[in-house]
């Protein structure tokens, strides 16, 4: 048997629990169907087959939802940050122990390679470890002395907070959000993307497994119109940290202001890779190609824009046409698969609809531009040469495989160019020149940039972006700024004179 077919047969192992079972809501420990009965079904974009049931979230699956975070926050919250670090060790050992479950059940779900979901539930199992050891001094703050004053900084748990993740890779980025709220000291209510709900329900299942007690972290399915509005207006609900578009992110913004919610958004991009003449243009082709063309180019931190020097735009875009065409699209399960489906007919139409909108807008297509097959969602990884920067393929977050050319003379046009967008999350820049280097990175508009480099996370660091890109940062500390309070408690050093009224 082929490793593709071994694979497949494993994988439809793991299925069966779930077409038997179908996908529930777990609510304080217990898995429920919906209130209502209803449900939706998320089907496989290999061949638009149904995966499973889902139970489909309303306003009451919600509220009981939430009743379990509230009921669950005073014990949770009141845990030593000690004890906290010990379950979320577990919870990430038991992630290890159920890497493959997790890497196949998202490969059918998603679409995504298997090349690149093994490791997915990997680093969430590292989110976990990592934000685990940060619990034990969560609540750390500073001394601040003055003459007559000490003022003794700390931190606390927010409350229940509302997690809403997107549908590319779900499971690495649902821990992303979850753990660092989980080791704060807050409980959670999870709204996973609709189109991608099954690691979700292993996701909750390993945490209590591990030891986290029922009613800390709760997920409920369904649709943003119903479950998740009922989620950002409820008035239990402390926080919202949110990771999709930046349309949705706005709807989200305007419906926890009424209960004043705190908010944290991860939204989209349309991400510079700059290259200049004085690169080292084989590892900034990789770095491009890789950037845009792994993970299906469904990644908010995707290299979707490619900026170069005008003497080596020929040169550039056609070793990127050729690594584009020498590219495997196929089923997410081969283990010699780069590209498979993308994650839903919807985006698949979306997608394919650019391919349409750039050939009339005059861009010319260098690589790719045509869907694979006659069923699933299969698309080329494409690339748009002879754009403009105001072109749809330019501005607009495509969300797929696909990467649009644009030539530049010198820096400042590579600047008004990268920066002539809506979004801001991450930039690109390929140059041998420190001095230009440090130029570029204080003028671009982007809340990351990696020089020489594809995006190589590092836990510790900030992660978010500008403009239409989002609100605040994850990592690190920063996560623990948005899921937990800052109190101040003033001492007094000796004994001072307080001013007397009406004598």
């Amino acid at each position: 048997m082929s490793a593709i077919d071994t694979n497949i047969a494993r994988a439809m192992d793991y299925m069966a629990r779930f077409r038997e079972e179908g996908v529930n809501h777990h609510i304080g420990g217990q898995s429920v169907p919906s209130a209502s009965g209803a449900t939706f079904d998320t089907i496989s974009p290999v061949d638009l087959s149904v995966l499973a049931t889902v139970a489909r979230g309303a306003e009451a699956d919600m509220d009981r939802a939430v009743a379990a975070a509230k009921a669950a926050f005073p014990a949770w919250s009141k845990t030593p940050g000690a004890e906290r670090r010990k379950i979320l060790i577990r919870v990430a050992e038991a992630i290890e122990a159920r890497a493959e479950e997790i890497a196949f059940t998202e490969c059918m779900d998603t679409g995504q390679a298997l090349r690149f979901m093994s490791k997915a539930a990997l680093r969430g199992a590292e989110n976990f470890r990592y934000f685990a050891d940060q619990a034990p001094g969560a609540e750390d703050g500073q001394a601040i002395r003055t003459a007559t004053q000490m003022n003794v900084t700390s931190r606390r748990p927010i409350g229940p907070v509302g997690v809403i993740t997107p549908w590319n890779t779900p499971f690495m980025l649902s821990t992303w959000k979850i753990a660092p709220a989980l080791a704060a000291g807050c409980t959670v209510v999870h709204k996973p993307a609709e189109f991608s709900p099954m690691t979700a329900k292993l996701l909750v299942e390993i945490a209590e497994s591990a030891g986290l007690p029922p009613g800390v972290l709760n997920t409920v399915h369904g649709f943003g119109e119903d479950a998740g509005k009922r989620l950002t207006e409820h008035p239990d609900i402390r926080a919202i940290a949110f990771v999709g578009e930046s349309r949705t992110g706005s709807l989200i913004q305007a419906q926890g202001a009424k209960t004043l919610k705190r908010v944290h958004f991860e939204l989209g991009g349309k991400n510079p890779v700059i290259i200049f003449d004085d690169a080292d243009l084989d590892r900034a082709v990789d770095a491009a190609t890789f950037m845009i063309y792994s993970l299906n180019g469904e990644r908010c931190t995707s290299s979707s824009r490619l900026l170069v020097q005008e003497s080596i735009y020929d040169e550039v875009t056609r070793r990127v046409a050729e690594v584009a065409d020498r590219i495997k699209v196929g089923h997410p399960l081969d283990p010699e698969t780069v590209v498979g489906p993308l994650i839903h007919p919807e985006h698949f139409d979306k997608v394919m609809g650019y391919f349409a909108t750039a050939t009339v807008e005059g861009a010319t297509v260098a690589a790719g531009g045509r869907r694979v097959g006659d069923t699933g969602c299969f698309v080329r990884p494409t690339l748009f040469t002879g754009a403009r920067n105001d072109m749809a393929i330019a501005q607009e977050e495509i969300f797929g495989p696909v990467l649009t050319a644009i030539p530049f003379g010198d820096e400042a046009e590579a600047v008004a160019l990268a920066n002539d967008v809506d979004y801001g999350l991450t930039a690109y820049l390929w140059t041998s020149d420190l001095e230009r280097a440090i130029r570029m990175t204080d003028a671009l508009e982007a809340g990351m940039m990696w020089v020489n480099s594809e995006n190589v996370r590092h836990l510790p660091t900030p992660f978010g972006g500008v403009k239409s890109s989002g609100i605040g940062r994850d990592g690190g500390d920063w996560s623990f700024d948005f899921y937990m309070e800052t109190v101040n408690v003033c001492f007094p050093r000796g004994t001072h004179k307080i001013p007397k009224l009406g004598g």
